[in-house]
């Protein structure tokens, strides 16, 4: 049975909300899986690349036999094309985690995307802004007319930051990411910026998976030779057959882009690889710098246990602590 903490007579009970973050190659899913066994768990993904179908090698999916029967939310929720947007994960995972704990089970928020968790963890509000018609219509004819980098650049002029995250074929962003500075005055992103009130619903428990850079780095080059050895120039192949777009959002993703400027003869599949390994060495170090924003997180040093399962014992028994949970034999 499961601890609520909080109660009293004013106010609802605040759900216990475990969180496992880190940047990619650090074992994140394999740990939530081992806590959720223990903890009669169920995993949120927190990954804005594994909420698509038919995309499953680049983003290092795991599959039925990596999930151990664990029930996982948020994984294979839309087509590659679809439009899915922070603010849909946001109600998604929440409703998700509402779900989970009316079932006395620990909600477990699992991943890599920093920006998803923030959703998840404060109290933005995406609706705040209101759509500009008169300014969404003169931006989209000059993409229409002059390209999308033009309007791209509009936005590096004002918010370089938010324009390093976010694709000039992204172009409904863009345009959103204008309309909120036009209106505010705000740069890298009112949604990041505009609260960090935290969302009263949890009582969290936080923890960033992280190992030395060296070993996490070799770490990322064995895991981009593994999908490659998998199978992920047929995957990008297949996916371009099918009819979804280099410009789609889902394709931007690293491991995706790389393999479809092969695939289009831009360049050889060594230097594809190359620039993957590449490109996900810098990912990994945005999503530290992400990380480490935050105050009440603790650190776990992978490189400092001989097993995954000690690393979770380490957050099993604190949350046991926090909790009152009971724990499964193993």
């Amino acid at each position: 049975m499961i601890y609520r903490v909080g109660w009293s007579v004013d106010t609802k009970p605040k759900i216990p909300l475990l969180i496992i973050a880190g940047p990619t190659a650090t074992g994140k899913t394999e740990v939530a899986v081992k806590v959720a066994e223990r903890l009669d768990g169920e995993v949120v993904s927190a990954d804005s690349m594994l909420i698509y179908r038919h995309m499953d090698i680049g983003t290092a999916k795991p599959n039925n036999e990596e999930k151990k029967n664990i029930t996982h939310h948020l994984i294979d929720v839309v087509n590659p094309d679809d439009n899915y947007t922070v603010a849909n994960f946001q109600e998604q995972a929440r409703q998700a985690i509402e779900d989970i704990n009316a079932r006395d089970k620990i909600p477990i928020l699992a991943g890599g995307t920093g920006f998803y968790i923030d959703a998840v963890i404060f109290d933005y509000d995406f609706n705040r802004v209101a759509p500009d018609t008169n300014l969404r219509q003169m931006l989209k004819q000059e993409a229409e007319d002059k390209g999308n980098q033009v309007v791209h650049d509009r936005l590096r002029l004002v918010d370089p930051e938010t324009a390093d995250r976010i694709h000039a074929n992204n172009l409904k962003r863009v345009i959103r990411a204008l309309e909120i500075y036009h209106q505010t005055g705000l740069i890298g992103a009112l949604q990041r910026n505009q609260s960090k009130k935290e969302y009263r619903s949890y009582d969290k428990l936080f923890f960033c998976l992280h190992y030395e850079r060296d070993k996490l780095y070799s770490r990322i080059e064995k895991r981009v030779d593994l999908m490659i050895a998998h199978g992920l120039v047929q995957e990008v192949r297949e996916l371009l057959n099918h009819g979804y777009r280099p410009e789609h959002v889902s394709m931007q993703g690293v491991g995706y882009k790389e393999i479809i400027g092969y695939l289009y003869d831009w360049y050889s599949l060594e230097e594809a690889v190359h620039m993957l390994k590449r490109n996900t060495r810098r990912f990994a170090k945005r999503q530290l710098t992400w990380f480490r924003r935050y105050s009440n997180i603790k650190w776990i040093d992978m490189g400092q246990y001989v097993s995954t399962y000690l690393a979770a014992d380490e957050i099993i028994g604190l949350a046991r602590k926090k909790w009152q949970v009971e724990i499964k034999k193993k």
